[in-house]
């Protein structure tokens, strides 16, 4: 099992960025893959990024392509998600999740270990 907590959230002006970060506890980290996702008021949690065990390989939903960037540090059993070129429309809250064994991926379901998320709110 493995625990994760997000942190970095904040308020922040439109155009702006943030960086979050997600420390991992528990199993060794670099046999999860992560993700991050977010869930805005009233809206269905949506995908963000993933990446795989060793970094190598790394996928984007639409609404991050090209502004977002996730990375991590296994040594320091973290992943993040950079944020640049911030909008109104991010605003959300930010989880990260893990999974033990799959590959990069979109689909919720795949990650049972999930943060309690960050609040990440963009004014305009």
């Amino acid at each position: 099992q493995v625990q994760l907590v997000e942190s970095g959230g904040g308020l922040v002006q439109a155009g702006g960025s943030l960086r979050l970060s997600c420390a991992a506890s528990g199993r060794t980290f670099s046999s999860y893959a992560m993700g991050w996702f977010r869930q805005a008021p009233g809206k269905e949690r949506e995908f963000v990024a993933a990446i795989s065990r060793s970094g190598t390989y790394t996928s984007y939903g639409s609404s991050a392509k090209g502004r977002f960037s996730i990375s991590r540090d296994n040594a320091k059993n973290t992943v993040y998600l950079q944020m640049n070129s911030l909008k109104p429309e991010d605003t959300a809250v930010y989880y990260c999740a893990a999974n033990y064994g799959v590959g990069v991926s979109a689909a919720q379901y795949e990650y049972p270990y999930w943060g309690r998320g960050t609040q990440v709110t963009v004014s305009s």
